[in-house]
């Protein structure tokens, strides 16, 4: 820190509790209330230099002329004081952290030239231009202190100089940095002491953002100005503003990205908060979703206004590609029915879905409008991201039971268009939400059901579909038919020709030659049994063992072993059918064990059980 010695007498100023006074052998003659404190002075050397007291000392009234009261002199009694010592010629040291408040208090004292020459005015001008607004952690010090100041250190235009001094150091080549500065996020070898060739010379280089820290100390109405007048400057970019931001939110934040927030700071977390929202850089990526679902967390804890909720739901929906499940998963208020807030979630995928719509136009020479896709989020690339983003959330809310089937439906269906190759994670999701809610109806499960595509399942998720009986009869048999239809293909055999029941249900068809008894909506919709699906699931997995054995048999062979499989799938599905005529509706049980909680379904191993079933392990 900087300082400057004003005077070379000795400090003779003395105090005794609220009373200042100078031991000198001439009597005082002057008496100054300040606030509380009494300063018993002489007139000749106050006088001679503050033109304000010389007014104050006229105006007063007759026979009281030696007692003023002065009780709004910015920097109370202690800045009184240095400028007394320097009214005396005492010895009195300036440096940051008071340089401000002698200067606003010479100010209100009227110190100035006109008074006296090389009044106190002119020397604290001198030292803040020539020392103060060249030194990095000096003018923040000084900047910090200009609030308690207000309004005169504003008038003086002494927040504007620490301002500007600052904002000028912040966007200069950091080549040109060699002074010292706090940063202690992302510590280099050399700063820890771990590179054997650092001989202890600054040689190393210095980080784009080495001056965020140190702003971390300011205010937040401070900070604002400072990091207004640093993107002014056009030199930082957009990355390092975000990297600001994102340290002084950490910092004004303590626990509040973890949900953690203390009722007595929600006022103080309001103006950070807007302040922050406000500052952020308009371009997309200046900041991780990841902060920004964060900042979202904090403004729905301290119940913002919907005007920031509003902007960082359009932030979080330019760039939803880059979120995490854990990102997403943002707690309701309290109470609230559901553990989650799905409906938040909720609008961050309708701002994705409504970012992927816009387009620009463009007028062609013959008045013809061509539509222009803008770059980025519409890549197909971006859209399977959010598909599997939102089916893994799912997966995570499905195990609330209080989470309503129209939320998770209505989430879900709103990424059905996105194309994606596997729907592993979307029947994890919808397996997961149907073992917590086991009193969903058999019209619930059909729609629920119905997100997914049973086409796009993988070889394992199919083996734990088959065994699973939370799902309808009409999933498992979809399953077993696509399942069939991928090992004939990858037999290079035809497509097995099945009943034409099952052909019906895999088209969609709600009609069929058999019995209206045995062949209803309802019996297909209803859960499948233990038995049927241990019927199914050896029917499985002979077709399974007996695909792996074609590839090792001629044609002939392969073409018996087809033909004896199709007639064993035939059996087995007149077998069910007949069963669920004279069974009617079946609730099933909860027996099956659910998926895995692996993202990854293909990596989710089903080994098969003593009693034949199998589990996930």
């Amino acid at each position: 820190m900087k300082f400057m010695k004003l005077g070379s007498k000795p400090d003779s100023l003395q105090t005794d509790g609220n009373i200042r006074y100078v031991a000198t052998e001439l009597a005082t003659d002057f008496v100054v209330h300040v606030e509380d404190v009494k300063f018993y002075l002489h007139k000749f050397p106050l006088l001679s230099k503050s033109a304000r007291l010389q007014k104050l000392v006229s105006s007063s009234n007759e026979g009281n002329g030696d007692e003023v009261h002065i009780h709004d002199i910015p920097g109370g009694s202690n800045a009184f004081e240095i400028c007394a010592k320097f009214c005396y010629g005492m010895t009195v040291t300036l440096n940051a952290q008071n340089v401000v408040a002698a200067r606003c208090a010479a100010e209100y004292l009227e110190m100035h030239e006109t008074i006296e020459k090389g009044n106190l005015i002119y020397k604290v001008d001198v030292f803040l231009n020539s020392s103060i607004f060249r030194s990095w952690k000096d003018s923040i010090m000084a900047l910090q202190t200009t609030k308690s100041l207000l309004p005169l250190s504003e008038e003086l235009k002494l927040i504007s100089h620490c301002i500007d001094a600052i904002a000028s150091k912040a966007s200069v080549d950091v080549s040109k940095v060699d002074w010292s500065y706090t940063y202690n996020r992302k510590k280099i070898p050399e700063e820890n002491g771990d590179n054997p060739t650092w001989n202890g010379v600054r040689n190393r280089m210095v980080p784009n953002d080495w001056w965020v820290e140190d702003l971390c100390e300011l205010e937040i109405d401070l900070y604002k100005r400072v990091i207004v007048n640093i993107k002014g400057k056009g030199t930082i970019s957009n990355e390092v503003i975000g990297e600001a931001l994102k340290a002084y939110a950490y910092r004004r934040f303590p626990g509040s990205v973890k949900g953690v927030i203390q009722v007595d700071d929600v006022s103080k977390f309001h103006s950070v908060l807007d302040s922050i929202v406000w500052l952020l850089p308009a371009e997309k990526g200046s900041v991780s979703c990841s902060f920004l679902l964060k900042l979202l967390k904090v403004a729905i804890s301290v119940d913002s206004g919907e005007t920031v909720k509003g902007e960082l739901v359009k932030r979080i929906g330019q760039q939803l590609e880059e979120a995490s499940v854990n990102d997403l998963l943002i707690r309701a208020r309290d109470g609230e029915a559901t553990t989650y807030d799905i409906n938040i979630v909720q609008k961050i995928v309708v701002e994705f879905m409504t970012q992927d719509r816009d387009a620009e136009t463009e007028m062609e020479n013959d008045n013809e409008i061509r539509e222009i896709r803008k770059p980025g989020i519409f890549s197909e690339a971006s859209k399977l991201m959010v598909a599997k983003l939102v089916d893994g959330y799912l997966a995570e809310v499905a195990k609330d039971p209080n989470l309503p089937l129209s939320s998770f439906t209505g989430l879900a269906e709103m990424v059905s268009r996105f194309s994606r190759p596997a729907h592993d994670g979307l029947y994890r999701a919808i397996d997961t939400y149907l073992k917590v809610h086991p009193g969903i109806n058999k019209s619930e499960r059909k729609r629920i059901c119905k997100l997914m595509d049973c086409k796009k399942l993988s070889a394992d998720a199919c083996m734990h579909a088959v065994q699973n009986e939370r799902l309808p009869l009409r999933v498992v048999v979809q399953v077993l038919f696509f399942e069939q239809v991928r090992a004939a293909a990858s037999s290079g055999s035809s497509t097995p020709d099945l009943p034409k029941a099952i052909k019906d249900l895999n088209c969609g068809s709600n009609g069929s030659s058999r019995s209206t008894t045995a062949n209803t909506d309802e019996d297909w919709d209803a859960v499948a049994s233990a038995e049927e699906l241990r019927a199914l699931r050896g029917e499985l997995a002979a077709l399974r063992l007996g695909n792996g054995a074609m590839h090792e048999r001629s044609g002939d062979k392969a073409s018996m072993s087809k033909m004896k499989g199709l007639i064993m799938s035939k059996k087995i599905f007149s077998k069910i059918w007949s069963r669920k005529a004279a069974q009617g509706e079946n609730s099933g049980s909860d027996s099956t064990e659910s998926l895995g909680s692996s993202n990854n379904l293909e990596e989710t191993k089903y080994t098969p059980s003593r009693n034949g079933r199998h589990s996930v392990s």
